[in-house]
């Protein structure tokens, strides 16, 4: 078993999922505690979600809650992302390939996945580069 914040691989959790002091962070579906002192530690500033977030955090459990990544996508900037944290293994409901049609709905594209911690599986959507503004 992995510690928290370990994903097994040596590099801490935050550093695998791109995250810097003075980024705001968000955390939508997401009640990990734990998360929140890294995110604090590493010196995030953990935001309300609204306009101009670096990183915003989804966790979604079913198909459905893909949908909600149109409206969370107003929520990051041209250079942000959207990690979205879903189920893996036994329990898995959202596959991967279900992420990934999701993002190209919203005109995201998935560009790394990360185990985030023993039971969830992270992947990163990003603004397509000729889609930015900046």
């Amino acid at each position: 078993m992995t510690a928290p914040g370990d994903t097994g691989s040596g590099r801490p959790l935050l550093d695998k999922l791109g995250v810097k002091p003075g980024m705001r962070v968000a955390l939508v579906a997401v009640d990990d505690p734990p998360f929140e002192a890294q995110l604090a530690e590493r010196g995030a500033v953990l935001a309300e979600p609204a306009p101009g977030l670096d990183i915003l955090f989804y966790r979604v459990d079913q198909p459905a809650d893909l949908g909600r990544i149109g409206e969370l996508r107003g929520l990051i900037h041209d250079a942000g992302a959207i990690w979205v944290l879903r189920t893996k293994g036994a329990g898995l409901t959202v596959r991967e390939v279900d992420v990934i049609e999701a993002g190209r709905v919203f005109d995201l594209v998935d560009n790394k996945i990360a185990s985030f911690s023993d039971t969830l599986a992270a992947m990163r959507l990003v603004v397509p580069l000729n889609q930015r503004r900046n």
